[in-house]
């Protein structure tokens, strides 16, 4: 379950909340797999079940780009499946 999402001119940021921690930890697990895979990875942190994503590309001066929207768009699918 998705509680809040924004973009801002320092990066994407979505928090999500889960059941519990297993399953924000498996989300976390998949997030990670992603990110390896896009060679982009987030800034972010857990607390129990709550999971907090900020996505900004560092190499572009911690500013958002294309590069961030493609990420954010394949965690976004996670959620939907």
């Amino acid at each position: 379950m998705t509680i809040g999402r924004g973009e801002r001119k320092d990066g994407l940021h979505r928090r999500f909340e889960f059941k519990n921690f297993a399953e924000a930890w498996e989300f976390m697990n998949k997030v990670a797999v992603l990110a390896e895979a896009q060679d982009h990875h987030p800034d972010w942190s857990n607390s129990y079940n709550v999971v907090d994503i900020t996505l900004c590309s560092h190499d572009g001066g911690r500013t958002v780009t294309a590069r961030d929207h493609r990420l954010a768009t394949a965690i976004n699918e996670l959620i939907t499946r």
